[in-house]
């Protein structure tokens, strides 16, 4: 086709609707249910759209020097954006991907198709059943974009989940998770205690406004056993068309407070966002 046309399609879990960007070529956007999931462009792999996915991109290119290969697991796959980004960014590396919408992974695959030798495995299933058969200290990073609808779900929010990462990741390896929340952020408090609970360093990305409670927003969560290049993280992310903060230290033990780890029990979704908050006109 020389002009691109939307897709609309029945998956598992709703509608998805691929629709061209009008400013680039063969840029597309996702959305599922008409909440916005991915933003994928064929020609340039590296450019992410989304403030969150650029946010995660900043952890993602500073977790090991430039271009060095990572074995990357991805929980959530949407487009693949990510994968597309890590597989230009960093040749070489070994990445597996888990989608618990079978129907959603076909219909990427078909419109937006992977280059050959892109080095990046599909699976559809539920990505704490997969996580769970996955062996011990088999990757260098772990990504977590999963969302159900709008929310988190619940079972990618407790302390038996955060363990199952640990146990997966390598000595070195990093932990990335894309979150959401508003004031007076009980969800993102009990995620912060969740993991401090696992892992030794913490880190957040956020705007400011997020983090002022003036609106509900996107938090990028980042757990590891090392030291994590905050200098580096807080430059990119304040040089970004709607600049964000990188909190870690003392500012995330005040944020966190009182809240405590989640048991698998007690576990609960992320909130669901306010009319319009992740919308698209």
């Amino acid at each position: 086709m020389n002009e691109a046309i939307p897709v609309t399609r029945t998956v598992d879990h709703g509608t998805a609707k691929l629709m061209p960007d009008v400013d680039r070529e063969r840029a597309w956007l996702l959305t599922v249910d008409g909440a916005p999931q991915s933003y994928v462009d064929l020609d340039d792999p590296a450019h992410l759209e989304f403030e969150y996915a650029r946010r995660l991109g900043h952890v993602l290119d500073t977790v090991a020097g430039p271009g060095k290969p990572l074995d990357a697991v991805h929980l959530g796959g949407g487009a693949l954006t990510l994968p597309r980004y890590l597989a230009a960014t960093r040749p070489g590396s070994r990445q597996e991907v888990v989608e618990a919408d079978r129907a959603l992974l076909e219909l990427v695959a078909e419109h937006l198709p992977l280059p050959a030798g892109s080095g990046v495995a599909l699976h559809a299933a539920d990505a704490r059943a997969w996580l769970e058969t996955a062996p011990d200290d088999c990757a260098d990073v772990l990504v977590a974009d999963v969302f159900g609808g709008s929310r988190v779900p619940a079972h990618l929010t407790s302390l038996g989940y955060a363990r199952e990462a640990e146990r997966v990741l390598r000595p070195d390896g990093v932990y990335l998770a894309n979150l959401a929340d508003a004031a007076p952020f009980g969800f993102l408090r009990s995620q912060l205690a969740t993991f401090a609970a696992v892992f030794e360093e913490l880190v957040l990305i956020a705007e400011p406004a997020v983090l002022r409670g003036r609106r509900f927003g996107n938090a990028v969560l980042v757990a590891a056993h090392r030291p994590l290049d905050t200098a580096a993280l807080a430059r990119r992310a304040a040089a970004d068309a709607f600049p964000a903060r990188v909190e870690h230290g003392t500012a995330l033990r005040d944020l966190t407070g009182s809240a405590r780890p989640v048991d698998d029990r007690d576990a609960v979704p992320s909130p669901e966002p306010p009319g319009g908050a992740f919308g698209i006109g």
